[in-house]
């Protein structure tokens, strides 16, 4: 039973830690705190829902357009709206991105209502012993860890990549080596969001979807981050595969209502004994 609970602990981390390194991507670039981001992550997955019925497009195929409408998306924000909020204080960006988020899901509502929606594409279980892998879960598990790679070499190895990282420790010595940072910012809150739809996409292959549901991927992104540093982006993938086996073990041992605090108890012992997160504040 606790190894059922492990690997099904894996499998939910893996697409926290994808989610959350859009946002700690968007922390560490601009030091913005984007409460938005679960809104675009919704976006994402309603994306993959309308690709799969009214056009019988494969779930995981959808990717290929909820990716690039939400890069898209991304780039509109932060030309428009978030670009006037760097580098002014986090309220600022705070009150801002709570306002984008607010109009979104209200947008989302008058055009696809509340009520809650599901892609039934792939069903059942896959047998390994005594362990039933859900098909859905399993197969999300692998585009989340695949996508949250090459993410990791993207930002390790590309040009831009390194420009990222640059403007992220230091923009103003960025901007002094010839980078052009606002176009840096511009391009990571695209990337972000890109990676936020990809986990809505995701996410509508597994569990039912409404407009409202971004929120919660919010929380647990910002959770994620405080696990494993702001800013660090390694850490971004300790800190979602951490709260995955916490959430799935404390379902085990507790009641429902005490399991669904377990998250909140703990953000608040982590910010308590170390601040900085697991593996520190942001990457160098």
């Amino acid at each position: 039973m606790v190894g059922q609970v492990v690997i099904s602990g894996l499998l939910a981390g893996a697409l926290y830690s994808l989610v959350a390194l859009g946002l700690a991507l968007i922390f560490g670039v601009m030091r913005v705190i984007n409460i938005a981001h679960g809104t675009i992550l919704m976006l994402g997955a309603y994306t993959t829902f309308w690709w799969f019925h009214l056009l019988g497009v494969n779930p995981y195929l959808s990717l290929l357009a909820s990716m690039p409408l939400m890069f898209l998306l991304g780039l509109l924000l932060q030309r428009t709206l978030v670009t006037r909020v760097v580098d002014a204080p986090e309220l600022s960006s705070l009150l801002l991105t709570f306002g984008i988020s607010i109009a979104l899901v209200n947008i989302a509502q008058l055009a696809f209502t509340s009520d809650l929606r599901s892609v039934e594409f792939l069903t059942g279980a896959f047998l390994v012993g005594p362990i039933a892998l859900s098909k859905s879960r399993l197969i999300s598990f692998a585009f989340a860890v695949t996508i949250t790679l090459l993410a990791f070499w993207f930002i390790q190895k590309t040009k831009l990549g390194k420009a990222i990282r640059a403007t992220s420790q230091n923009s103003e010595v960025a901007m002094i080596c010839g980078i052009n940072v606002p176009r840096i910012r511009l391009y990571a809150f695209g990337i972000a969001s890109a990676l936020a739809g990809a986990g809505g996409s995701l996410v509508a292959v597994m569990f039912a979807i409404q407009p409202e549901m971004g929120q919660v991927y919010t929380f647990k992104s910002f959770l994620v981050i405080v696990l494993g540093g702001a800013g660090n982006y390694p850490g971004a993938l300790l800190g979602g595969m951490l709260l995955g086996l916490v959430e799935q073990l404390s379902s085990l041992f507790l009641t429902t209502q005490l399991s669904e605090a377990v998250a909140y108890v703990l953000l608040v012992l982590v910010l308590l004994v170390r601040p900085s997160g697991l593996l520190g504040g942001r990457e160098r």
